[in-house]
């Protein structure tokens, strides 16, 4: 129609306009995780590469710079432009599209056991790291309209647990326990949130823990996995080796470390630690102090995640923010509670550190909404198709 603009200007009106300024901290934060991640990716991998030792940093540079154009977009798009609803329903749907190639024989990379991947152009991707945003935005936007059907089980939350339900039983397919139920965990996270009864909380997690229970016991190689992060070195021939060189490589490392680069589990004795076990790299090379920074780091990181979130002036922009700090943060606990053997061992990365450039660009995109959410400020924020009807209420939004 005549007089109204089309979606691209509007896009770069959206990115032009001046606005308020991010949350600085925030942005500290992530530029200090980042650099230590490049630091000990580096340590991780310098030792591998036969022309380049660079190669793996590289990469991973050119992930970030592809993530600091991401977060710098959706940085300046408005937050609510997620709730809409063919943003939610298209993110949905490539994401399921995805997770349903990656489990076709011939389509997905199949990796040590795993069809987890997919390759385009040379380039290998992981769907489920697109999908477990996807499912934030979800949750976020269907919470923001629930009203009191939160309180009701089968009315209200069931109905909302199925398309995250049908996630995770693609994720599983894979198999990808620790992804899949990291996605289930999140919306338990925003549920509770969004002010479910405890009692039906209770119920979801005794269930949760049930089907998580039955599935890593249903086969022999899990339930080996599942027992032996209890003594790693009585099946160090085994299931425990990870486990075990991670420790190794853990207490090798003392309380200052053996200095950048000095590590020696990394030559062919601790499996994957430019990803699963990078932590690990990190104990080993700048010790116990060095492993607490990057808690600390992690911690400051969901600290001021759920800080924004928790000032958000607004329902969805509370839950989005909260949805996304709580992701990261999960990610990074079991990754780091793998390492230490707090957690039975499983293939997930660490947020920022570990090698993968599509993972880190999709990671700092996500943090690009988190920054957008902190520009309100605590100002409430009102929808021009509806600032007639909250004007007598002084703009306030449920």
């Amino acid at each position: 129609m005549l007089g109204q603009e089309s979606a691209p200007k509007r896009l770069i009106k959206a990115l032009t306009r001046r606005r308020n300024p991010v949350d600085g901290s925030l942005v500290i934060i992530l530029i200090l995780l980042l650099s230590a991640g490049l630091l000990v990716l580096f340590s991780a991998t310098y030792y591998s590469a036969s022309t380049n030792r660079l190669s793996e940093v590289t990469k991973q540079l050119i992930g970030i710079a592809l993530g600091t154009v991401a977060c710098y977009v959706t940085s300046r798009v408005p937050y609510r432009f997620w709730r809409q609803t063919w943003v939610v329903v298209t993110g949905l749907a490539v994401s399921a599209v995805l997770l349903i190639l990656v489990i076709i024989p011939g389509v997905g990379v199949y990796i040590n056991g795993s069809r987890r991947w997919l390759s385009l152009g040379g380039l290998s991707f992981q769907p489920s790291e697109l999908a477990k945003f996807a499912i934030v935005l979800y949750m976020a936007t269907v919470l923001s309209y629930s009203g009191p059907r939160i309180r009701c089980l089968w009315t209200g939350i069931v109905p909302m647990l199925i398309v995250p339900g049908v996630t995770f039983l693609l994720i599983l397919e894979q198999p990808n326990l620790s992804t899949a139920g990291s996605i289930m965990i999140v919306s338990l996270i925003l549920i509770i949130m969004a002010g479910a009864r405890w009692r039906h909380i209770l119920l979801m997690l005794v269930g949760g823990v049930a089907v998580g229970g039955f599935y890593a016991w249903s086969e022999p190689y899990r339930r080996r996995r599942l027992l032996s992060f209890r003594n790693p070195f009585a099946m160090m021939s085994d299931e425990g080796y990870q486990l075990s060189q991670s420790l190794i490589a853990l207490g090798s490392g003392g309380l200052f470390g053996m200095g950048l680069g000095q590590g020696k589990q990394k030559f062919a004795y601790l499996p994957y630690p430019e990803s699963d076990f990078i932590f690990a790299i990190v104990g080993e090379d700048f010790g116990l102090v060095g492993c607490a920074a990057v808690v600390a780091l992690f911690a400051l990181f969901v600290y001021a995640g759920l800080r924004i979130s928790l000032a958000c002036p607004d329902r969805y922009g509370c839950l989005l923010g909260a949805g996304i700090t709580s992701m990261i943060g999960l990610q990074a606990f079991i990754n780091m509670g793998v390492v230490t053997g707090i957690l039975p061992t499983t293939g997930l990365p660490l947020p920022f550190f570990s090698a993968g450039g599509t993972s880190v660009s999709m990671i700092m995109a996500a943090v690009g909404i988190l920054l957008s959410i902190s520009r309100t400020g605590g100002r409430a924020i009102v929808p021009r198709r509806t600032a007639r009807e909250n004007a007598g209420s002084g703009g306030k939004q449920p």
